[in-house]
């Protein structure tokens, strides 16, 4: 456990900074040319760093820790912003990969913080789990197939961040730990997935083109959404389970023998047919065993290969992140008056004819 990481729910918070993780390549990979999906530029982001600050702010936050990024996405959010917050803007000489998410996100743990917002997808919230892993966090949408993140607007997720990091409302009256995959590897170390794994046969690591359906062979859900897409429905559609559920989902895919074909949306704007042999619930800590070869993609990334007979096991487990309800964490808020009789907010916005209703 971290230091962050709460023993009761009515532990008396203290005031931490907030650090705000972004993933300038998020929403900008092939995968667009091969579906329908949106794309999120730097000036997008810039704008939700900006709004995130802004909320968190109002919240309480008064320190927000950030590093610089090649796209000058912090750098430029934070130039004329205007409120009483004090920035931490660091500098790790970041070269748009994942090695810097997890140094921004080393630097963040080290300086305390009580929250993190994560803007990226389901993978940028897996790399921020695979260095900090019980961190609290409220993972930001702006990803391709995104389940794992929450899709809110930007001012009230740095609302609901602010009021955690800012000591308004305890970790765990405004979280829960998250269900997550854990994969044993024989012979290699573990690894982790926070929504899905799956073993594909066929398949080349670091491919970004959507997966084919044809070339899966099993996947190990932690959460199976209906209402998602990617791989989540491929169980959600068969046997929804939800970040409530306290089991996840096993399909078991195959292109020969008894099978149902299932429409899913495996990308934005693309369905694909599924030969699913059969999926069901799979009891929290219950293993599913795998064996090569082929390869492990995790969130959506392929990046584990498997040898002939090497063996993998998955399993669902309540042991992730804590993750930051923006509804629940604002609901305490209110309950506990955080943001009543707050005399000291300022806007700089508010001297150019806005109105100060704070």
């Amino acid at each position: 456990m971290s230091n962050n990481s709460p023993s009761t729910p009515n532990e008396a918070p203290e005031a931490r900074p907030l650090g705000i993780v972004i993933n300038p390549a998020s929403g900008r990979d092939t995968r667009r040319l091969f579906a329908r999906a949106g794309t999120s530029s730097p000036q997008d982001k810039r704008n939700q760093v900006e709004r995130i600050l802004v909320g968190a702010a109002a919240a309480g936050t008064q320190r927000a820790v950030l590093v610089r990024d090649p796209f000058r996405i912090a750098d430029a959010a934070v130039a004329a912003l205007g409120v009483n917050i004090e920035i931490d803007l660091q500098d790790i000489q970041a070269s748009a990969n994942p090695r810097d998410t997890a140094t921004a996100v080393h630097r963040m743990r080290e300086a305390g913080c009580g929250a993190l917002v994560i803007l990226g997808g389901d993978g940028t919230s897996r790399l921020v789990t695979q260095q900090w892993p019980d961190a609290p966090m409220l993972p930001l949408s702006t990803g391709t197939n995104n389940v794992f993140p929450w899709m809110i607007e930007a001012t009230v997720a740095g609302a609901a961040a602010g009021v955690v990091a800012g000591g308004g409302v305890p970790i765990a009256a405004a979280a829960q730990r998250a269900k997550v995959v854990r994969v044993e590897i024989e012979g290699e170390p573990d690894d982790v997935a926070l929504i899905d794994a799956v073993h594909m046969v066929g398949d080349s690591t670091g491919n970004l083109l959507p997966f084919e359906p044809e070339l899966m062979r099993t996947l190990v859900l932690a959460r199976a959404e209906p209402a998602a897409v990617g791989l989540s429905p491929i169980g959600g559609l068969l046997e929804p389970c939800s970040r409530e559920d306290d089991f996840g989902v096993a399909v078991q895919i195959s292109p020969e023998g008894k099978k149902q074909n299932l429409l899913a949306p495996i990308s934005p704007g693309l369905y694909r047919r599924v030969p699913v042999r059969e999926a069901g619930r799979l009891a929290l800590g219950e293993r599913v065993e795998i064996r090569g070869p082929g390869l492990l993609a995790f969130d959506g990334d392929r990046e584990r290969a498997l040898g002939p007979d090497q063996r993998a096991w998955l399993r669902v487990e309540r042991d992730g992140p804590w993750v930051i309800d923006p509804s629940r964490a604002l609901l305490q808020a209110a309950q506990r008056g955080v943001y009543q009789d707050r005399t000291h907010w300022h806007d700089h916005r508010d001297d150019a004819g806005g109105v100060d209703c704070c």
